[in-house]
């Protein structure tokens, strides 16, 4: 149990990393009881009827720690600054010079660079909110924000957790919990194991049941790890152990069920939130189809080509599943959709997604400013019918790695940074020129958001902008993106989740074949 009580203990333990601790000077000097008092004059103008945020903000945080780092650490600060809130931004020695630590109230370091013994050290977390007298902890996305029981070290410690609570987490972070109360409240999901299973004569049996292809699954984790496609009884029986010893590594628990495996499967999610009031809305879905090896590389809103009234029914009913846990936050349903649009649900994300600006672009909802509004106890200011669909919206995670050499990481100083700009172009970002990409973490530098009135307009409007974007001398996945934005294929929309790795295995078999057309003729 992490208290206040506890602190002189935990305080202790950060011993070698407190003394780096640090004030950064605060970014305009925003006067709180200004920000707040204008609080109910601040809305979307240009979304005409949707209601303005809550005037009175009684119940509103005046200090948050924020327990992440890179573009989501600065998405955060910016929403906490426009509503009166001060920051404490914990770091790494890793990150310990990274440019947008200057944007928070406050800084400290918590540890090493090795995410263990730093952003994923929930003692150290603590530690460094108690004795900030921070009220609340986001967690950002990644790290330590779908782990129930840093949820519960929060609440024990008297620190409200911005984002769900501990048994709602579990509820939903479960897969094969969430796949029943799913299917309790209407949400159709995969034929497969109702629990997890480790027999592998069980797992055959049921896998004959619902027919190869099958797929293995983590039960606490995603990301890809612990997944393993099996297409016959072969295959099972040789990878189900594997994929629990996997589990085990990436999430600390080795259970694994399995599904059914759809092969021309489309990625689409749903984003909700809910409140502390009982509340929950959707803001409509996301296709995130173009992948590789699981991870995302274009996301976009709304999906292109989906019977609108299929999807009016499921984002309703990802909505219905988050009352039924009383869930408060962000959360993300994510669906598989057939050939036939059939959906079938996947698992729920419980906390604020990377791709989240892309549904904040066609429904004017700042996502991260409603996680903390509704962590403070205010009710949703929307109604259902207030959220509707504005235009077309993609985003473009721009990475630290090679496309040409099978993605390599690309680590190190970047010297060249010229971000595009013009109208509908959004840029979220913690990198400037001279910034260090460390080997540590995730490769994301930036995302890249593009909004316009079209689908067809958006893609030209996110060409444009990559074509703008120098980067240097690290390599980056922008070449590969503006490739993607002149393919017939992803311009008449409805790829699927293997689309993207067909297209690299082609292109690397035609160089191969050039290569080899070369040697030929030298010979």
């Amino acid at each position: 149990m992490l208290n206040a009580g506890a602190a002189g203990v935990l305080h202790e333990k950060m011993a070698g990393y407190w003394p780096q601790s640090r004030t950064i000077g605060i970014d305009g000097g925003i006067a709180m009881a200004a920000a707040r008092g204008a609080w109910g004059t601040q809305g979307n103008a240009w979304r005409g009827g949707m209601p303005a945020y809550p005037a009175t903000m009684a119940n509103l945080f005046k200090r948050v720690l924020i327990a992440n780092r890179g573009e989501i650490a600065l998405r955060i600060m910016r929403a906490c600054k426009e509503l009166g809130i001060e920051t404490v931004c914990v770091y790494s020695t890793a990150d310990k010079d990274a440019p947008y630590l200057q944007h928070a109230d406050r800084a400290i370091c918590i540890g090493p660079g090795p995410a263990k013994e730093s952003y994923l050290n929930i003692a150290r977390i603590i530690a460094a909110a108690e004795i900030s007298e921070a009220q609340a902890i986001h967690p950002g996305y990644g790290f330590l924000s779908e782990r129930p029981d840093f949820s519960q070290a929060c609440r024990d410690s008297k620190i409200e957790f911005i984002g769900p609570s501990p048994e709602a987490m579990g509820a939903l972070g479960d897969k094969v919990e969430c796949k029943k109360t799913a299917k309790a409240n209407g949400v159709p999901v995969f034929p497969g194991s109702p629990d997890a299973i480790d027999d592998e004569d069980e797992a055959v049996r049921i896998a004959k049941d619902i027919g190869f292809p099958v797929i293995i699954k983590a039960a606490a984790g995603g990301g890809g790890r612990g997944m393993k496609v099996c297409r016959n009884e072969s295959d099972l029986r040789s990878q189900l152990r594997t994929a629990s010893q996997e589990a085990l590594a990436a999430f600390g628990n080795g259970a694994v069920f399995i599904e059914k495996f759809l092969e021309d499967a489309q990625h689409v999610e749903v984003q909700c939130l809910g409140d502390k009031h009982g509340n929950a809305i959707h803001l409509w879905e996301r296709n995130c189809s173009l992948q590789r090896r699981h991870q995302k590389v274009i996301e976009e809103a709304p999906s292109p080509g989906v019977d609108r009234a299929k999807m009016q029914k499921i984002c309703e009913g990802a909505a219905n599943l988050l009352k039924a846990v009383q869930y408060s936050g962000a959360a993300t349903c994510e669906f598989l959709m057939d050939r036939k649009q059939n959906f079938y649900m996947l698992e729920v994300n419980t906390r604020v997604q990377v791709e989240h600006p892309v549904t904040e672009m066609i429904t004017g909802v700042d996502i991260v400013k409603m996680s903390i509004l509704v962590a403070a106890g205010e009710k949703i200011p929307y109604k259902q019918s207030d959220i509707t669909i504005r235009g077309h919206a993609m985003e473009c995670r721009i990475n630290a790695e090679d496309p040409e050499h099978n993605f390599r990481p690309s680590a190190g100083r970047i010297d060249t940074w010229q971000t595009p700009g013009g109208l509908g172009v959004r840029m979220d970002t913690h990198v400037v020129p001279g910034y260090v990409v460390p080997p540590n973490y995730d490769s994301m530098v930036a995302k890249l958001i593009v909004h316009a009135d079209t689908r067809a307009q958006c893609m030209t409007r996110t060409l444009r902008a990559l074509r703008e974007f120098k980067v240097g001398p690290i390599k980056t996945t922008i070449p590969l993106q503006a490739e993607l934005m002149q393919d017939a294929g992803f311009k008449a929309g409805g790829v699927d989740i293997h689309y993207l790795e067909r297209l690299l295995k082609a292109k690397e078999a035609a160089k191969a074949e050039a290569a080899a057309q070369v040697a030929t003729s030298k010979a």
